[in-house]
């Protein structure tokens, strides 16, 4: 009897120490495990390809940078990087940016909001476009553009930043295990911490809108919001009437800041240089990109730099852990090694890119 309760205790054991060792395959990373991102030097990395030369290169060019004996060293004061955020860092691909996703959900899905009939038949037509990865005629593109403000009309700050969070706990669309506050590419992460551990000031340079760009990153990625450069919202007062701002007295007791429902002043392609210049006043050393909306940014670090710089062109051509688009990504690497920008792909290089058992499903 003895005997027995003895092999049924090493069972149960044996079962145990099973479980410990064999466990599930994750989701994808948490934000807290994504936030607990820390690379300080190359034997850091864990989420890039061993033979990856973007990894290589920006580990070269970061101990050259700070080492004073190299001549390629770069004063501290310098040492600037700048990233694009969608399709950089973070997803832009289910099925779309995440400020146009949610700009479909809020007229579409939200109960809590009667949109006005011309936004309410423009995201019904749009969508199934959307979804299916089908262009949008300009005229479509443009009105989709000025819906991504003119529906949040009369929000104030505080409400939409709560609007996006609740947004970002939403799924993805097309990848499994995703949530939208989730979809940061682990190894663009671990960049971002590994030149912010190396002396190096690191800015977002995005097109995304300020609000949204804050929530999405607060937290998680290595920046300050100081160093945020991004779309801008227009803002009004509740009292403001025909005044301009400049000439309004704001009551703090009577009226608050809302959203105005006017398009965002975008920061894409050159605008991203003139952003640079009003925000830091400095040319960066690094800048990383996706899409020609980077562009600006990509050239202005190139041309003329004092000091050595490169760009960066992450491509997403991977269709089974992302949802690439192959020839959109041949052609995309065609015209950035034309440029003489870095190419970063994501099939080749990324060893993961969501966290484990994320997949696409569409």
């Amino acid at each position: 009897m003895r005997h027995g309760r003895i092999c049924v205790t090493l069972m149960a054991a044996a079962v145990g120490l099973g479980c410990l060792l064999w466990q599930p395959q994750g989701e994808a990373a948490s934000r807290a495990e994504i936030a607990a991102i820390n690379v300080v030097d190359a034997s850091d990395f864990k989420y890039w390809n061993e033979d990856s030369p973007t990894k290589a290169k920006i580990v070269k060019f970061v101990e050259e940078a700070t080492n004073p004996t190299s001549k390629n060293f770069i004063p501290p004061a310098y040492r600037i990087a700048t990233f694009d955020m969608d399709g950089t860092f973070y997803c832009e691909t289910a099925p779309l940016y995440f400020q146009e996703v949610m700009f479909l959900h809020r007229v579409l899905e939200d109960n809590s909001y009667t949109p006005p009939k011309d936004l309410l038949a423009l995201a019904k037509k749009i969508k199934p476009k959307v979804y299916n990865k089908e262009k949008l005629t300009p005229a479509e593109d443009k009105l989709y553009f000025k819906g991504l403000t003119k529906a949040y009309e009369g929000m104030t700050p505080e409400e939409y930043s709560k609007y996006v969070r609740e947004f970002m706990e939403t799924n993805e669309t097309g990848l499994s295990n995703l949530k939208r506050g989730e979809a940061f590419y682990l190894p663009m992460v671990e960049i971002i911490s590994y030149l912010a551990n190396n002396g190096f000031a690191v800015y977002i340079d995005s097109a995304c809108g300020y609000l949204t760009t804050r929530e999405l990153v607060e937290g998680v990625i290595p920046i300050q919001p100081d160093r945020i450069i991004a779309s801008d919202f227009v803002f009004t007062s509740t009292k403001m009437g025909k005044d301009k701002a400049g000439d309004h007295f704001f009551d703090r007791h009577h009226e608050k800041i809302v959203i105005s429902g006017k398009p965002l002043v975008d920061n894409a392609k050159t605008m991203k240089i003139f952003s640079l210049l009003n925000q830091i006043g400095k040319k960066p050393v690094l800048s990383f990109g996706n899409s020609m909306g980077d562009s600006g940014m990509l050239e202005y670090t190139l041309q003329d730099n004092p000091y050595n710089s490169e760009a960066f062109f992450v491509l997403c051509d991977d269709t089974e852990r992302e949802l690439g688009n192959t020839e959109k990504s041949s052609k995309l690497k065609a015209f950035a090694m034309e440029r003489g920008w870095n190419t970063i792909s994501m099939k080749e290089e990324f060893k993961t890119i969501y966290g484990e058992n994320v997949e696409r499903t569409r």
